[in-house]
């Protein structure tokens, strides 16, 4: 999933920056509202976490361009540091879907982002691509050109980051401290399971999907670097 985050705090940025990655998302950045406006109606986003007060167009301006001039629907979650109603009730009247008070936990930011996507989906099926390979994040089956596939915990939250960042590299940092945080069991743990999910979903298969750039990290795609 990709997100566009428009914030002119850079520690607050760099915090949700960090934090989103790791859980796998595709994150862009803007740090003004003119920049953020365009990139959310020139590029495609699945949703927009967008503060308030920024430098040169507003939060509430922007989303309300973004609805009546730009005609997107991409859902947008807006950040600020003011909780009056009157605050909260001109985001909704611009087109937010949520709003979300700083200071916030991160965690808190995640399970809006999910919850905000899963309302714009229709609360409908949420399905993970690449070419033939497909992952249900809602019944954790995994298929490939329609035969079923059995992967183990830890090989189904590899998979998954590795399908929303694709076809982009993910560094072995970023998926060790997904996997297991500070407690990454030795050096060779990551290449094993990264061995375990290449005889699973590319051995039985014509067409390798998952691929190693040679010391910095793993990539899914359809066709090697």
């Amino acid at each position: 999933m990709r997100i566009l985050l428009v914030e002119d705090n850079r520690d607050i940025l760099a915090n949700m920056v960090d934090y989103l990655e790791l859980k796998g998302y595709t994150v862009d950045c803007a740090q003004d509202g003119l920049s953020g406006l365009h990139l959310a109606v020139t590029q495609h986003y699945d949703l927009l976490v967008l503060d308030v007060m920024l430098p040169g167009v507003d939060g509430y301006s922007l989303c309300q361009r973004l609805r009546e001039e730009a005609r997107k629907t991409t859902p947008v979650i807006m950040l600020t540091a003011r909780d009056a109603l009157d605050d909260r009730l001109q985001g909704f009247k611009s087109g937010a879907d949520d709003y979300l008070v700083k200071p916030f936990a991160l965690s808190e930011l995640a399970a809006r982002i999910e919850a905000v996507t899963r309302r714009a989906q229709g609360g409908g099926k949420r399905q993970l691509a690449l070419a033939d390979l497909t992952y249900d994040l809602d019944t954790l089956e995994v298929a490939r050109a329609g035969k079923p596939l059995k992967l183990n915990p830890i090989g189904l939250k590899l998979l998954g980051l590795l399908l929303q960042k694709s076809p982009h590299l993910v560094r072995r940092e970023v998926l060790e401290e997904a996997l297991w945080g500070d407690d990454c069991p030795d050096s060779d743990s990551l290449r094993s399971h990264i061995h375990q999910l290449r005889q699973i979903i590319d051995k039985p298969f014509d067409k390798p999907l998952l691929h190693t750039v040679r010391g910095l990290g793993y990539r899914l795609a359809e066709e090697s670097l």
